[in-house]
């Protein structure tokens, strides 16, 4: 059956996120339907999946944190996990988690494919009896 996607790609930090996308879109049955919203930063990812919720089969979340000097990195990368989380479990739908969290740019250029694994994880919970 052809399902419905819905990718919120965060692209503050452009260079990464569109890797992360490309990675997660290729991973992705080529005759399903998917749609990509991009949003400022990964704040914004967790409202943009409940506003769509009843649209879309699942969803995958990409985008990128790197910690600076301050505990925003904390609070940024824990309330947005957290939410997603709550999400998929309240609406019983796949959220891929494609967020990475890094220490610095260079481990961010390294893990800018990972947008496939979290296409991988929910293509995996869609095919759940």
């Amino acid at each position: 059956m052809k399902k419905n996607y819905l990718i919120i790609n965060a692209n503050y930090y452009k260079e990464i996120s569109s890797g992360l996308l490309k990675s997660a879109k290729d991973l992705l049955p080529k005759k399903s339907k998917i749609k990509i919203i991009n949003v400022p930063g990964v704040f914004e990812i967790p409202v943009t999946i409940s506003k769509n919720i009843k649209k879309f089969d699942a969803f995958i979340a990409l985008g990128c944190v790197i910690k600076g000097e301050t505990p925003h990195f904390d609070f940024i990368s824990n309330a947005t996990t957290q939410a997603i989380i709550n999400i998929s479990i309240v609406s019983k739908k796949p959220v891929g988690n494609g967020i990475i969290t890094c220490l610095n740019m260079k481990q961010a250029k390294a893990r800018k494919r990972k947008g496939a694994e979290a296409a991988q994880a929910v293509l995996s919970v869609l095919s759940q009896k």
